[in-house]
């Protein structure tokens, strides 16, 4: 019973995400899901990357906590419209969630909308959001043997973000095994070395969105 459960909440996830992504497309707005544990940088990734892409494309975030508005608050000091949603204890968005925060963005006024999920490394990476891409962040002091430890979300993202390198020094991290790992797992996704709060190698992982974004813009032109 407990799987015929399981498999009609996800069913009626992805019929939302499914509605969601045409919403998106109509609009065309580059939705990207963020997934990574709590403390990986998922704030000060975005940030940084709202830093290097503001100047080319209107952006808004939808900001995913258990509790608080401490994130949204962040954005919004930038300039940047943001929505959050507080799940009350669940480990993860779901497509309805988004479809309630979107109702409150102008999306004809949208190129990308950043939904920042909520920390943890099992539960979003298996629930659709009608994004356009999700992509997960692993900071160094959490270990290079995470991908072992939580293969799915390696091989669901489609780029995958190695923040806070500037501390490598400091913490027993083999780049190399985790590098190899993640392509033993997903041999498709790039992995982008950055410290978000330096600026180091966002510049990279900005033109990768960049060109995802542009790429989505001509298919919709289409």
């Amino acid at each position: 019973m407990k799987v015929d459960i399981e498999q009609r909440i996800l069913a009626a996830n992805d019929e939302l995400a499914s509605a969601n992504r045409s919403r998106f497309a109509d609009h065309g707005v580059f939705v990207l899901d963020l997934m990574a544990s709590p403390g990986a940088g998922k704030t000060s990734t975005i940030l940084a990357t709202i830093d290097a892409l503001r100047d080319r494309y209107a952006i808004a975030v939808i900001e995913g906590d258990i509790a608080s508005k401490v994130d949204a608050e962040k954005v919004r000091a930038h300039g940047i419209p943001a929505v959050q949603i507080n799940t009350g204890g669940a480990c993860h968005l779901e497509s309805a969630m988004i479809r309630r925060a979107v109702d409150t963005l102008d999306l004809d006024a949208l190129d990308l909308i950043i939904i920042e999920n909520v920390g943890n490394l099992v539960c979003p990476s298996d629930f659709d959001l009608g994004e356009s891409a999700k992509v997960m962040i692993l900071s160094v002091p959490e270990g290079h043997d995470k991908p072992q430890k939580y293969p799915n979300i390696f091989q669901v993202s489609e780029a995958v973000i190695l923040n806070k390198c500037d501390t490598m020094p400091v913490f027993d991290f083999d780049e190399a095994e985790f590098t190899s790992v993640v392509r033993s797992l997903n041999g498709v996704a790039p992995i982008f070395p950055i410290s978000a709060t330096k600026g180091d190698g966002v510049a990279e992982w900005a033109e990768w969105l960049a060109g995802r974004i542009e790429a989505a813009k001509a298919e919709a032109a289409s």
